[in-house]
């Protein structure tokens, strides 16, 4: 039985019910079928089953037992994080976390809203399907990076789905798909080799064919924006289009001098050299992460699947490095909001599975893509690095919108979900009389 089955409560209604409340509200880019549909288009009842998580108390106990036998290290010999996080920072994160949070109240959100499992080339897919009132909705598929998951985007899913209750309009609306990756969250763990993101960009293709949505468009950061440029490339049948706010923009002459650890060269512009600049800092003091988990996940996975205060510490440091904070991540995010997705890491044992995709990647993911669909960049100005539009069109050969915005950063949706919703209701605006004209003929 697979490991997400742990998770599965009592079944309160039956699929062919909720089947029947989302086709009531079928917009012109869809097509739902009457019956769920397998992935060879044959009939299973169980081809995608409601999911609800109910993580058992023993777990959560156990949890807080663990973080009480803690063995800290020493005091850091820096005044700064220049070491990694600091030991009092941790140890005040972790006295919350064993004594006032409460995991409860992030699992009653998830199951307020329509989860669903169905099972892909062989792992069953965990995802979050809420479709919009508005007609004509565009499907979205959103996909998250590491550390995030899928709680990245809880707080974007009322504005995208019902834009008139958000200063939007009716046309804005989208349907949206929100999978957790294979080997993260409540996905199944891959028991063997070759889950990497070109794999999942086709999983995700299945997905939204499985839903029954004839075309879509489909959006990601880190790892996200990975998969999005993989089904980009892919060109699957249904795709208009993607966004991406992590873009792969770096030429193959510039990347080759950024891992060599050369200054930068001559002739760049000003946007050029700031980006190169920052590539370059986060090569030198803030890729040692990477560089684990692409050569010796499972060696890291034993610290972080047995201690949880290990593994708070491990995401923390992205936390306080990747947000637009200076350093201080409880300034964009609340603890709450972070230990909700340290937390689902730890329950759910995914921290060797969700780094295996680094092992099974082994590429640069800064390097530049070659895109020619449909493709929308936002840039944000706490991002690992700023994309240059000079280098983004080289990616992009079909960039049809580039902004740079004023605030947010790695973790756009869950840092600045309003800035990320307009960003995404202005990036495919232009996208959506193309896909009725498509669905019309």
């Amino acid at each position: 039985m697979p490991e997400t089955s742990r998770w599965l409560s009592r079944r309160k209604l039956l699929f062919a019910s909720a089947a029947a409340t989302t086709a009531a509200t079928a917009g012109a880019f869809s097509r739902l079928p009457e019956k769920p549909v397998g992935v060879n288009g044959s009939e299973s009842v169980e081809s995608i089953r409601p999911f609800r998580v109910d993580v058992p108390e023993s777990d959560l106990a156990d949890l807080r037992r663990r973080i009480i036998a803690t063995r800290w290290p020493d005091r850091e010999t820096v005044r700064d994080q220049s070491q990694g996080v600091q030991l009092a920072t941790i140890k005040e994160l972790a006295r919350y976390w064993g004594a006032d949070y409460s995991w409860r109240r992030i699992e009653a959100r998830l199951n307020s809203l329509p989860q669903f499992l169905t099972k892909i080339d062989g792992l069953d897919i965990h995802f979050i399907h809420v479709r919009s009132r508005h007609a004509n909705a565009l499907p979205l598929i959103l996909t998250h990076g590491w550390p995030g998951s899928i709680l990245e985007f809880l707080k974007v899913i009322d504005p995208l789905t019902n834009p008139t209750a958000h200063g939007g309009r009716a046309e804005d609306a989208f349907h949206l798909v929100i999978p957790s990756m294979p080997g993260y969250g409540f996905s199944q763990r891959p028991t063997s080799v070759g889950w990497g993101p070109d794999r999942i960009a086709r999983a995700w293709a299945v997905l939204m064919e499985r839903l029954g949505y004839t075309h879509y468009v489909s959006q990601g950061g880190d790892w996200g924006a990975v998969i999005s440029d993989k089904m980009a490339i892919q060109r699957p049948a249904g795709l208009l289009g993607i966004h991406v706010n992590f873009p792969a923009t770096v030429p193959a002459d510039i990347a080759k001098k950024l891992t060599c650890g050369d200054p930068a060269p001559a002739g760049l512009s000003a946007d050029e050299k700031r980006a190169y600049n920052k590539l370059a800092a986060f090569y030198k003091t803030g890729s040692g992460y990477s560089a684990m988990m692409v050569t010796r996940p499972q060696t890291v996975g034993y610290g972080l699947s047995d201690s949880p205060v290990g593994l708070a510490a491990w995401m923390y440091d992205k936390f306080a490095a990747w947000t637009y904070s200076n350093g201080h991540p409880e300034r964009v995010l609340s603890k709450d909001e972070m230990l909700d997705d340290i937390t689902l890491y730890w329950v759910t044992n995914t921290a060797v599975s969700s780094a295996r995709l680094y092992w099974e990647n082994n590429a640069n993911n800064f390097d530049a893509v070659s895109v020619s669909i449909p493709a929308a960049v936002t840039v944000f100005p706490g991002e690992i690095y700023q994309a240059p539009l000079s280098w983004t069109k080289r990616s992009y050969h079909n960039l049809i919108y580039f902004n740079k915005v004023h605030n947010g950063g790695h973790f756009a949706a869950w840092e600045v979900p309003d800035i990320f919703t307009s960003e995404l209701r202005s990036a495919f605006r232009s996208l959506r009389p193309d896909a009725q004209r498509s669905v019309g003929k």
